[in-house]
């Protein structure tokens, strides 16, 4: 039977062997959930470039009805502000010409490419052309 001193002495806190194995087991599960932490921001920021892209190919699009060809000049053929940036400044976006062997030069098949900025340099660029093929982490 324990006297009350006795059962005051073992109710004061935690030990230090308790204390040191609950940090070890918190430092354990922050290594393994910042990671999957990073890769989610990644992603999500991801579809700011989609977006954007898939926004400027339709008006490439509307300007090809208009043109019978596309253009590589998204700020005056488009009426993008230089640089074409998108809203979270992420990715920068430029057009160019297909290497597709089906391309005969703008007048045919435009590329858009989304180049990663940033802290969203590891996930790397988006590309997608007139013809829907796309490149990089869709």
């Amino acid at each position: 039977m324990h006297t009350n001193s006795q059962q005051a002495r073992h109710r004061r806190g935690f030990s230090l062997i308790e204390l040191l194995i609950t940090l070890a087991i918190i430092g354990i599960l922050a290594s393994i959930a910042y990671p999957s932490y990073q890769n989610h921001v990644l992603k999500s920021n991801r579809t700011e470039a989609q977006n954007a892209l898939l926004e400027i190919l339709a008006k490439q699009q509307n300007f090809f009805s208009r043109n019978m060809s596309y253009t590589l000049d998204l700020v005056n053929g488009l009426n993008y502000t230089y640089p074409v940036v998108t809203p979270g400044g992420l990715y920068s976006i430029a057009a160019a010409t297909c290497n597709a062997p089906f391309s005969n030069g703008i007048a045919n098949c435009v590329e858009l490419t989304a180049t990663a900025q940033g802290r969203q340099v590891p996930d790397g660029d988006l590309i997608i052309n007139s013809a829907g093929a796309k490149t990089g982490n869709w």
